[in-house]
C-alpha cells in the first residue's frame, strides 16, 4: 500500500457521497492537493529551521573572536532571511490546514449524514 492510498482512505469514500460524481472528484482533488501542499510546506519550515543556525556563540565567546562589521552583519541578514522564510511557510501551512478543515464540513461538498 503506498502513501497515496493511505491519505486517500482518510477522506471520505464515494458510498458516503451524497453529491454528483463531479463534486465527489472536485472533493478528492481539492483534498488531496491541500494534504501534498501542507506536506511540503511543513518539509520546507522543518529544513529552514534545521539551516536557521543558534542564538548562542558557544566556544567562541571565549576567545573573544574578531570579526568585522560585515561580517556580523552579513550573518545577521541570513539569519534574518531563514527566520522570515521559516515563518511564511508556517503560515502558509497554518493557512492549508485551516482551509482543509473547513473543506471538510459535509455540507460543503453536498453530504448527506
Amino acid at each position: 500500500m503506498n502513501l497515496l492510498s493511505i491519505i486517500s482512505n482518510l477522506l471520505i469514500d464515494a458510498s458516503d457521497f451524497a453529491g454528483t460524481e463531479a463534486s465527489f472528484v472536485t472533493y478528492r482533488a481539492v483534498s488531496l492537493a491541500l494534504i501534498i501542499a501542507m506536506g511540503v510546506a511543513a518539509l520546507a519550515a522543518i529544513v529552514l529551521v534545521m539551516l536557521t543556525p543558534g542564538n548562542s556563540q558557544g566556544i567562541d565567546a571565549l576567545g573573544g573572536s574578531s570579526e568585522t562589521f560585515y561580517g556580523k552583519n552579513k550573518g545577521k541578514s541570513t539569519e534574518a532571511k531563514l527566520k522570515m522564510w521559516t515563518l511564511i511557510c508556517l503560515g502558509v501551512l497554518g493557512v492549508f490546514a485551516i482551509t482543509f478543515f473547513i473543506l471538510q464540513i459535509p455540507a460543503i461538498w453536498g453530504l448527506a449524514f
